[in-house]
């Protein structure tokens, strides 16, 4: 009787879940199909386009709402979702559940989980790893004719580039060339303005040249870190495949506008996020063995920007219960190997570390080179304010051509330390 009884009452819950809307969020609809058949806990989704996301779902957060009981928020949200109290601390539901942390990759537990970085204080379980990567039009690197005019030009292979120097020639050589009668282009990069984009796409560059936030961690000593030589190269660099090697009118484009390009075969390269490419595999146009993959080379290190978001129970819900019973749920390994074969990135250490999960399909191994070198942006509560900074400083150089990249960066510096002030950082 009391099974019955609890069994009906399950079947009259059902909790919301709040993310990003795009293709790994389909796949997570068809995968928590088993987590209702299994629980009787019904799924609602609320799924949001990136450009809104951040400020859709951050307003819920920062207004109590309730209308997530989870929330697959960014890795820049952690600081806040612990700080504010959004989220709620999962440390002893973890221990109760016998969930450990050590199951996950590492990058991604920092990243996705912890506040203060590198504690043991955890608020997210790892949900989706992803990082910035690069597709390439595989069919046009392996025509004769193509290789042979770029060997002569450069006296190397036309091969996924080995570094930021090899990554723009490539873009220079195909820029205005014509291939089966239509001209195209040399790469889709993110320049938008108005949410995250030139900011995920400046930094791929200027990680791999050796910019930092600071210059001792957790110290906020960004004078010499943020402006250095290196990073000013970085940011020069970006700059000058913006202006050599995209498409026309690229001037706002984020991870749709990419996409577009791409599989429309304007561009010979895309810049995106490795979530993005199962659906380029499939695509009719550039899927199959038309499309290559590759992780953001270095420069003078590596580096990646870190993509992904970890699953919190929202500390507002009225079923966190039944929030906390979907988690449980959904880190078990099987459910995880489920999740890769539909199309999410498991951060699970059975599936991204077992020996054939590189090959099991064109860019799982490039993912997971590039996730051994993610670097995320500022995780501070404040960081929707330090984001709003860089989009402006970055995109005032890179596009609108205002001043140097120095003066942007230096700018930056300013930005941010306004910012740390008022919050009591410095």
């Amino acid at each position: 009787m009391c099974g019955s009884a609890s069994a009906a009452y399950a079947q009259d819950k059902t909790i919301t879940l709040c993310w990003a809307a795009w293709d790994p969020a389909n796949a997570l609809v068809e995968l928590s199909k088993e987590f209702t058949a299994k629980s009787g806990i019904k799924m609602k989704f609320e799924f949001v386009p990136w450009t809104n996301f951040a400020d859709r779902m951050l307003n819920e957060l920062n207004s109590r709402g309730k209308l997530c009981d989870l929330m697959i928020g960014d890795s820049q949200w952690i600081g806040g979702g612990a700080v504010y109290g959004h989220y709620v601390k999962l440390n002893d539901f973890f221990a109760k559940e016998n969930i450990s942390m050590d199951d996950f990759l590492p990058a991604t537990v920092y990243a996705y989980s912890t506040w203060p970085k590198g504690s043991k204080n955890y608020y997210a379980l790892p949900a989706m790893g992803d990082a910035v990567g690069w597709v390439y039009r595989k069919d046009w690197f392996a025509r004769p004719e193509i290789q042979a005019e770029f060997k002569k030009k450069y006296n190397r292979d036309l091969a996924p580039p080995k570094n930021w120097t090899e990554l723009k020639e490539i873009g220079e050589f195909f820029q205005g060339r014509e291939i089966d009668g239509k001209k195209v282009y040399g790469a889709a990069i993110y320049t938008e303005r108005g949410s995250e984009g030139i900011t995920m796409g400046a930094t791929d560059a200027m990680y791999p040249f050796g910019f930092t936030y600071e210059k001792t961690p957790g110290k906020y000593d960004m004078e010499g870190a943020v402006n250095s030589p290196d990073a000013v190269a970085g940011l020069e660099f970006y700059k000058s495949l913006y202006k050599c090697c995209t498409p026309p009118g690229h001037s706002d484009a984020y991870m749709t506008e990419d996409l577009d390009a791409y599989k429309s075969g304007q561009t010979a390269l895309q810049m995106n996020f490795f979530a993005f490419f199962p659906g380029i595999a499939k695509d009719p146009n550039v899927g199959g063995e038309k499309s290559g993959y590759f992780a953001n080379p270095p420069q003078k290190v590596e580096g990646s920007t870190l993509g992904g978001q970890g699953i919190s129970v929202v500390a507002y819900s009225d079923k966190k219960a039944e929030a906390l019973e979907y988690i449980k749920w959904f880190a078990q390994p099987d459910v995880q190997a489920k999740w890769w074969k539909l199309g999410g990135f498991s951060c699970h250490v059975k599936v991204a570390g077992a020996p054939d999960f590189p090959k099991s399909t064109p860019f799982a191994g490039e993912f997971l080179k590039a996730m051994g070198s993610v670097k995320d942006f500022w995780q501070e509560p404040t960081y929707a304010e330090l984001l709003q900074a860089m989009q402006k400083r970055v995109h005032d150089y890179v596009v609108a051509d205002k001043g140097t990249a120095k003066e942007a960066l230096d700018a930056l510096i300013k930005d941010w330390t306004a910012t740390f002030k008022d919050d009591g950082k410095l």
